[in-house]
């Protein structure tokens, strides 16, 4: 490797930019980052990559959070799980209390436009899920996700949330007060993507993923079905971790939890005391 090569952060920044982790997933596993870099430079055509100035777009971001790579003591190993997906990095905003923070995440999730029922349960889950000890995790969107990372912190815990979109922004905009309170209060936001880039339904899709693996179990509070809560749920059971659905009453917003209570791949979960219970055994 020559004295000019390019350092292994800031490679691994411009891959994470350019290419999905399964691309890269072969190459790293026999090659360094900035090796795998440079082979993608020389094949790339359009000269496109060759003219990136990764270490300039690296520094750049870093104003703002810092890429955190699984060389890093603060890398979650959890992550592992995700075999070809998962990422070179991640960008992170209070990335100092990713080792506590991802030691025993719980991830609460469920619909945007919840019932008045499913909200006042989601505070009572996330409050039980920080006092057994556990760190909440969810994503900033309105309803479920919001109001977890919300009753966790009036329980005095930190909480970890996971974006779609680079951690210049929230998503939705409006959580912009929530996205800086939470590593202020000890927490940590991350994300699979720069700052910069803007949410669609691919990084929704991977984004659910990541948060399924960062955590032990997903409590599913009210789901529609074929939501991002419904496909974080779906996640883990194919990590093979466990997932605690409320049952629907009857209601129709909570089809994603009918149908994995029906199947049988999720465990139900109809009161605090059981919650409480299920906590406990992980």
């Amino acid at each position: 490797m020559s004295s000019s090569a390019l350092p292994e952060r800031a490679a691994r920044a411009a891959l994470t930019a350019h290419f999905s982790p399964a691309q890269l997933t072969a190459d790293l596993a026999r090659l360094s980052a900035t090796e795998v870099w440079e082979q993608h430079v020389r094949r790339d055509p359009s000269g496109r990559l060759a003219r990136y100035r990764a270490e300039e777009q690296l520094a750049s971001a870093q104003l703002a959070c810092r890429f955190v790579i699984p060389s890093d003591p603060q890398w979650p190993t959890a992550l592992a799980d995700l075999g070809r997906a998962c990422p070179p990095g991640l960008w992170a905003r209070g990335h100092e209390q990713l080792p506590e923070l991802a030691s025993s995440p719980v991830a609460v999730a469920g619909n945007c436009k919840a019932t008045a029922q499913a909200a006042a349960r989601a505070g009572a889950f996330a409050t039980a899920c920080a006092e057994s000890g556990h760190t909440v995790t969810a994503t900033l969107a309105a309803g479920i996700d919001s109001i977890a990372h919300r009753a966790a912190a009036r329980a005095g815990r930190p909480t970890l949330a996971v974006l779609p979109c680079g951690l210049d922004r929230a998503h939705p905009h409006t959580h912009d007060e929530l996205l800086n309170a939470i590593p202020a209060r000890g927490g940590a936001v991350i994300s699979l993507y720069r700052p910069g880039t803007a949410p669609s339904g691919r990084t929704l899709n991977a984004s659910a993923a990541l948060v399924a693996a960062l955590a032990r179990a997903v409590v599913l509070v009210e789901a529609l079905d074929h939501t991002a809560a419904t496909r974080t749920a779906e996640a883990a059971i194919a990590l093979h971790r466990p997932v605690f659905a409320a049952p629907a009453n009857g209601s129709l917003r909570s089809s994603g939890n009918t149908r994995l209570l029906a199947e049988g791949r999720a465990v139900p979960c109809p009161d605090l005391s059981r919650l409480k219970r299920a906590l406990a055994l992980l």
